[in-house]
C-alpha cells in the first residue's frame, strides 16, 4: 500500500533535474496489444485505461481477436437468423450479485439487466414450476420458485439441516475470495499465493463431497442439489469437481443477465478503453526486437483471418497481454517466453437452442400427465446402480418468441450436454414419438434449431497450483485463473488485476530512473539543508 502511494505521487515530483527526467505524463505513450476480447482481455484494457490515466501516463491499447465482435464465450445469436427477435445467450448465461466487476461495470455502462423469469407471458408461465433435478429415474426435487436455490423451508423437509449448511459455509467460501479484490492481497503477482493469501487452498484441493463431509454435511443434499448445480455449471459432479467449485455454483442468489447479451459488457469496456480494435484478425506470433542503445520491444506479427503471409503486418509494443488459453491461441513465442502455460483439458460442451410450439413432456420426466415440467431441469446422478442417467446435463426454457413465418409464439430452449442431440431425444422429450436418431422434424415441431460445440471450461478438478501471471518480462496471461474458478467474473478479475500489475510496473521504473538522478554528483551543489 505504501508502494502505491508513493507512486502515485511521481507525476508531482519536481527538482532540479527534472530536465533530465521527464514527468510520468511527458513519456511516449505505452503500447499494449491484447490477445483476446473476451471477458479478461477486454477487463485488461478497461482498467488499464483506468489507472494509467489515473497515473497520467499516457496509453496507446490495440486488443486483437479472431472474431469481429466482443466477447469471446459471451455470445447470444437470434432465433430464426432474425436480429429483430430477442437474443438468446448462446455462452456465458448469468452473472450474480456478488460479481462485482460485472455488476459494477454493467451499472457503470449504462446497461440494464433483469432475471430471466418475466420473459413467459402470464398464461404460459402461470403454474410453471421454476426448477426440477431429474435423475434419469424420477424428479427428486421440484421447486415453485429458485429464488437463489434457498428456499429454506421447503428443502428443509427432505435434506434437514443441509441446506442451512451449505448456505453459511457457501458465504464463508465466497467471503475468502472476495478478498482477492482488495489489498494487501490485490494486485497478486502470484494466483497461487492469494489463493494461499485468503486461506482457499485446501478448499481448491479437496473434491466437493469431501469438503462438504469436512463441514458434517452429507446425505442427500450434496448428492441431488449441489451435484445438480455443478453439473449445469461445470459438466461434472460432485465428486470430481473442486471444493471451491462447488461453493462458487451455490452462490446463485441475484442471478441475472445484460438486456441484449452479456458481451455488451464487455464491448463497453473496449470502448471506454478507447483501444483500437483488431477484429478478424489473427496473431500469428510475438518476438523480442533487441536494438542497441534501446529498450526492448516486443513484435506483434498479424494477418487477417483468412489471409495469407502476404497480408501480415508486424507491430512493436511494450507489453503483451495473451488473454487467451495458450493452448488455443495458436500464437508462436518465439524465444520469448520464460515460461510456457501448461496444456488442461477443457470440457466439450454441446449446446443445442431450439424453438418449439411445444411444451417438455411431464410424463418423460415422471410428472403428472397435464402438468407443466419446471423452465429450468438440472440432473444428477441416479441413486441406484445400473440403472439409466439423465442423458443431458440440463434443459432450459428461456423464453417466448414469436415465429416469424407463423405469427405465433414459441418457446426458445437450451440443452446442454456431453453428446449430440438427435431426433430420437427431441422426439422423446417433446412427446413426439419414438424417432429414429437421423430422423426428419417437421418444422411445425422444431421449427429452428442452432448447435454449438464448445470448449467451454476446463475441467474443474481440485488443484495445488497455478498457472503463472507472468509468462516472461512484459509478456502477462490472464487464463491462468480459468483452473482456480471458469467464469466472466474471475476472467474479469484477472484482467484487472494484470492492469494493476502493468501499470505499478511502469511508475516503479519512473520511481527507479528518478533515484538514480538523486545519487550526489560531485559537480552539483550542496542542496543540504541547514539548520539556522
Amino acid at each position: 500500500m505504501l508502494l502505491s502511494i508513493l507512486l502515485s505521487l511521481l507525476p508531482l515530483v519536481t527538482s532540479q533535474s527534472a530536465p533530465q527526467i521527464p514527468l510520468v505524463s511527458d513519456l511516449p505513450p505505452k503500447r499494449v496489444a491484447i490477445i483476446g476480447a473476451g471477458s479478461a482481455g477486454s477487463s485488461t484494457a478497461y482498467f488499464l485505461q483506468k489507472y494509467a490515466s489515473a497515473a497520467s501516463i499516457p496509453l496507446n491499447i490495440t486488443i486483437y481477436d479472431r472474431n469481429t465482435t466482443v466477447g469471446g464465450r459471451s455470445t447470444t445469436i437470434h432465433p430464426f437468423n432474425d436480429p429483430s427477435l430477442p437474443a438468446l445467450e448462446l455462452g456465458a448465461s448469468i452473472f450474480v450479485s456478488v460479481n462485482h466487476n460485472l455488476v459494477n461495470a454493467t451499472r457503470d455502462l449504462g446497461l440494464s439487466a433483469s432475471s430471466s423469469n418475466a420473459l413467459l407471458s402470464a398464461s404460459a408461465g402461470s403454474g410453471t414450476p421454476d426448477l426440477g433435478i431429474w435423475d434419469g429415474q424420477r424428479m427428486v426435487l421440484v421447486q415453485q420458485s429458485s429464488d437463489g436455490w434457498w428456499d429454506l423451508a421447503k428443502l428443509v423437509w427432505r435434506y434437514g439441516l443441509a441446506p442451512y449448511k451449505t448456505l453459511r459455509l457457501m458465504k464463508r467460501t465466497v467471503a475468502k475470495f472476495l478478498r482477492m479484490y482488495e489489498g494487501p492481497v490485490f494486485p497478486f503477482g502470484d494466483l497461487g499465493g492469494a489463493v494461499e493469501d485468503v486461506g482457499l487452498v485446501d478448499v481448491v484441493a479437496a473434491n466437493g463431497r469431501g469438503y462438504l463431509e469436512r463441514w458434517e454435511i452429507r446425505g442427500l443434499f450434496g448428492r441431488e442439489v449441489v451435484q445438480a448445480a455443478t453439473r449445469v455449471n461445470y459438466a461434472i459432479g460432485i465428486e470430481e469437481v473442486s471444493g471451491l467449485i462447488a461453493m462458487v455454483c451455490m452462490a446463485a442468489e441475484g442471478a441475472m443477465s445484460v438486456d441484449g447479451g452479456n458481451w455488451r459488457i464487455f464491448e463497453g469496456m473496449v470502448e471506454r478503453s478507447g483501444a483500437t480494435r483488431g477484429f478478424g484478425v489473427e496473431v500469428k506470433g510475438v518476438r523480442n526486437e533487441k536494438g542497441e542503445g534501446m529498450e526492448d520491444r516486443l513484435e506483434v506479427t498479424t494477418r487477417p483471418v483468412g489471409g495469407g503471409r502476404g497480408d501480415e503486418v508486424t507491430e512493436k509494443f511494450d507489453e503483451v497481454v495473451l488473454a487467451a488459453p495458450h493452448q488455443f491461441a495458436d500464437v508462436v513465442f518465439e524465444d520469448v517466453l520464460q515460461h510456457v502455460p501448461e496444456e488442461i483439458p477443457y470440457v466439450k460442451l454441446h449446446v443445442t437452442i431450439l424453438t418449439s410450439r411445444h411444451r417438455l413432456d411431464p410424463e418423460v420426466f415422471g410428472l403428472e400427465k397435464g402438468e407443466k415440467a419446471p423452465r429450468a431441469i438440472l440432473t444428477t446422478t441416479p441413486e441406484e446402480q445400473g440403472v439409466a442417467g439423465p442423458g443431458f446435463n440440463s434443459i432450459s426454457l428461456l423464453r417466448e418468441v414469436l415465429n416469424p413465418e407463423t405469427k405465433t409464439p414459441e418457446f426458445a430452449y437450451k440443452i446442454f450436454t456431453m453428446e449430440p442431440v438427435n431426433s430420437t431425444f427431441l422426439g422423446r422429450i417433446f412427446g413426439l414419438g419414438n424417432l429414429a436418431a437421423d430422423a426428419n422434424i417437421s418444422e411445425d415441431d422444431i421449427s429452428w434449431i442452432y448447435r454449438k460445440r464448445w470448449s467451454s471450461y476446463p475441467y474443474e478438478y481440485p488443484r495445488a497450483t497455478f498457472e503463472e501471471i507472468k509468462l516472461a518480462d512484459h509478456v502477462w496471461y490472464t487464463s491462468g485463473i480459468e483452473s482456480f474458478i471458469s467464469t466472466m467474473e474471475t476472467s474479469s478479475l484477472m484482467g484487472m488485476n494484470v492492469a494493476r500489475l502493468m501499470v505499478d510496473e511502469w511508475l516503479l521504473s519512473v520511481a527507479d530512473a528518478e533515484n538514480e538522478t538523486d545519487v550526489a554528483d560531485p559537480n552539483d551543489e550542496d542542496d543540504t539543508l541547514v539548520e539556522d
